[in-house]
């Protein structure tokens, strides 16, 4: 018997979407839109496992679209917290991408 090994390679990028200090109104838009494109891709999902079987299981992208809207309520909440305070918001979103082969 032959061992093989298996050649695992691993590489990772780091995006900053977006970092720094922002009015609560900048805030708002920019977790707004952040969250929006990702409900739209979770939606359009859901359109194309529904292509042509409108019996198809799509408890995952419905599931995923009630969570982010909820998330995007609360971030709501907070930001008005921050603007009702007179506080500015400082957002931090790094995007990590990674492979193993």
């Amino acid at each position: 018997m032959s061992t093989t090994k298996t050649n695992v390679k691993k590489a990772t990028q780091k995006v900053q979407l977006v970092e720094g200090l922002f009015t609560p109104s900048e805030a708002n838009h920019i977790v707004n839109v952040l969250i929006e494109q990702k409900v739209n891709f979770h939606k359009l999902q859901r359109l194309s496992i529904r292509e042509g079987c409108e019996d198809a299981d799509t408890t995952y992208e419905n599931n995923r679209i009630s969570e982010l809207q909820n998330e995007k309520q609360i971030a709501k909440d907070h930001i008005a917290i921050a603007r009702k305070e007179g506080y500015n918001v400082v957002i931090n979103g790094t995007l990590n991408i990674s492979f193993i082969k």
